[in-house]
């Protein structure tokens, strides 16, 4: 299509043949008529028609012209036409275009040329007269085929709108066989390593140093009133969760210096967290402000780095200097929280993340609560494999992000109708979140945050915290009904992954990944996502 509107310098000697032709016309005009004048009446008159191979030539250069370059009179005065050419683009000696600012305006920038048609009577025409017919109907036939250009050029845009998005939701087949490759050398990996990797047989075995280097989400932020002090356990170490004088929260040791007594049965006072015993003060640095009866003395218990971050209070137990930037757990934009709830499990959080990402035991643990349809197999993000199990017809995405969070989003479909195959196809959705915080070898701390992108009424409801406490306790007793009969299994030998199949992906790679010794950037970015 370029070539339509690409000018070349040596198109300047046909205009330049062009001019010249017209003077020697014009010329011979003027010479038969003064010799008409000078000649009797009888004399036969010399024809005016120029030698026939003189017309053939200039017929045949005007035909093989583009037509943009041989415009009327009237259309050389406007901008960008020069000498009777419209110059539409000029290319360098290295090929490249010079001086274009709109190549497609210019290209359609072509006037109508079915109102200039020429109108010339009588059966013959002379030369002049045929080449304005021919330039004409060149004109007219280029500015015919730019229309359908332009027609062309605007429904192609119009299906490139259409398609883009489809485009963008899809992956190239050689991406996708590189992530099923992976997939299934991981599946291979856990079936052939049982006895290493996957060797999860009693919760006793000590914590992987590396876990304790993360920000942990421990509380919410409507938990943590003025007053209000937090008792929670971190990987078997307690601690206590109240807010300095300045609002900001604190987490110190839940140990008195004095007699080790627990902090979190005394009171907040100023600022400080006082001791049941002897009175005793701290503030939120671990330092010791204030012994009644006694001389104060330079006393500081452990205290742990603590933000407050999008409604939750977050803690770094680790060792190593804390990162810069706290991770966001906030819903997808269009969501409201509608509940937060907190509760003691007494079971390994191993155990209990194990449950979440299993996305293949609802229609047979959860048969009394959402999940008693009947059951569907399980589609994953790859094409079509032997990698299948079992699900109900609710779609959902998954995601794990390091150490201990999992991130859902359930589309919702009417009453007996199911809307979509993906949870993009569902009009309504349910978003939740849940943190498993290692408290120690049985008990895990687990915060729970659902969010709807519909129905934003229930949330000024009073008793629907109540109704949303209950529901997500039916569900979660259902599951402690049989992670406790692991547990107890774990802690007599058994090994709870001894023989993993297809579906249980999600959990091979999270108990593979968190027996690795450091962090890689790589594990820190984790992600799993499941369709239905």
């Amino acid at each position: 299509m370029s070539s339509i509107f690409i000018i070349r310098a040596g198109l300047n000697s046909t205009s330049r043949y062009f001019r010249k032709f017209k003077q020697e016309h014009n010329s011979r005009q003027r010479v038969e008529k003064q010799g008409a004048t000078s000649e009797t009446e009888g004399t036969p008159r010399h024809s005016t028609w120029p030698p026939i191979a003189m017309f053939a030539v200039a017929t045949a250069a005007a035909l093989s012209l583009p037509s943009s370059l041989c415009c009327s009179s009237k259309l050389n005065n406007k901008r960008g036409v020069r000498g009777g050419f419209r110059v539409l683009a000029i290319i360098g000696d290295d090929g490249s275009l010079v001086e274009r600012k709109s190549p497609w305006m210019t290209l359609f920038d072509v006037e109508d040329p079915r109102s200039k048609v020429p109108q010339y009577k009588g059966k013959f025409l002379d030369a002049y007269q045929a080449l304005e017919v021919a330039r004409h109907d060149i004109q007219y036939c280029d500015w015919k085929a730019r229309q359908d250009v332009l027609t062309i050029m605007l429904l192609h845009e119009k299906v490139v709108d259409v398609l883009n998005p489809l485009a963008r939701e899809l992956k190239s087949i050689g991406t996708l066989k590189k992530e099923l490759a992976e997939l299934q050398e991981e599946l291979a990996q856990a079936h052939n390593q049982r006895g290493r990797s996957l060797n999860v047989s009693a919760p006793d075995q000590p914590y992987s140093a590396h876990l304790k280097n993360f920000w942990y989400p421990v509380a919410f932020s409507s938990d943590m009133k003025e007053d209000t002090m937090v008792p929670i356990e971190c990987f078997e170490e307690p601690w206590v969760l109240f807010r300095g004088k300045d609002g900001k929260p604190g987490c110190v040791q839940n140990t008195c210096a004095h007699r080790a007594c627990p902090l979190h049965l005394g009171s907040v006072n100023e600022g400080r967290i006082q001791c049941p015993y002897h009175g005793w003060e701290y503030s939120t640095n671990g330092k010791c402000e204030k012994m009644p009866s006694t001389r104060l003395v330079n006393v500081k218990i452990k205290a742990l780095p603590c933000f407050e971050q999008e409604g939750m209070i977050w803690i770094w137990p680790g060792d190593d200097p804390p990162t810069a930037k706290l991770p966001s757990l906030l819903p997808p934009p269009g969501f409201q929280i509608h509940t937060e709830i907190v509760m003691e499990l007494p079971v390994e959080h191993g155990l209990l993340l194990d449950n979440l990402l299993d996305v293949a035991h609802a229609p047979f643990t959860h048969t009394s609560t959402f999940a008693k349809g009947g059951v569907f197999p399980v589609k994953f993000l790859a094409p079509d494999t032997d990698l299948q199990g079992y699900w109900d017809p609710y779609p959902i995405d998954m995601e794990f992000r390091p150490p201990c969070m999992v991130l859902s989003n359930i589309g919702i479909s009417k009453p007996g109708k199911i809307e979509g195959q993906t949870t993009r196809e569902c009009s309504k959705h349910v978003h939740q979140l849940h943190v498993c915080l290692p408290s120690s070898r049985q008990k895990t701390r687990l915060l729970y945050r659902m969010s709807l992108d519909f129905a934003p009424i229930l949330k000024h409801i009073p008793f629907m915290q109540y109704l949303w406490r209950h529901f997500a306790e039916r569900v979660l007793n259902e599951d402690l009904g049989v992670i406790v009969g692991q547990q107890e299994r774990m802690l007599n030998g058994a090994n709870i992954w001894n023989l993993p199949v297809s579906y249980d992906k999600l959990g091979v790679r999270y108990r593979t990944t968190s027996t690795v010794t450091s962090c890689a950037p790589d594990f820190c970015r984790l992600g799993f996502k499941k369709i239905e």
